[in-house]
């Protein structure tokens, strides 16, 4: 996976709890690209530079390969950035 941090729009759902939940993603490239997440195989929470993450390792069927990807939640700002790709 190579690092690219890029802003992302979610579509996502949370629990009782308030922990999200992602369902697809639209990267904004020369074409946008909507991809769905099949699985997500690893969520955990990190402190980075004092602010609160979590970490989502998903995978998707992308162009008919099965791509493993990670998305980042940064907490006190609700934003999403597709991390490593």
């Amino acid at each position: 996976m190579k690092i690219v941090a890029k802003s992302i729009e979610m579509v996502a759902w949370f629990d009782i709890n308030g922990k999200p939940h992602p369902v697809r993603f639209k990267v904004n490239e020369e074409k946008d690209y909507v991809i769905k997440i099949d699985r997500i195989i690893k969520s955990y929470k990190e402190r980075i530079a004092g602010n609160d993450m979590l970490i989502f390792i998903c995978q998707s069927s992308i162009a008919g390969d099965e791509r493993l990807y990670e998305i980042k939640y940064e907490m006190c700002t609700c934003k999403w950035m597709l991390f490593k790709f």
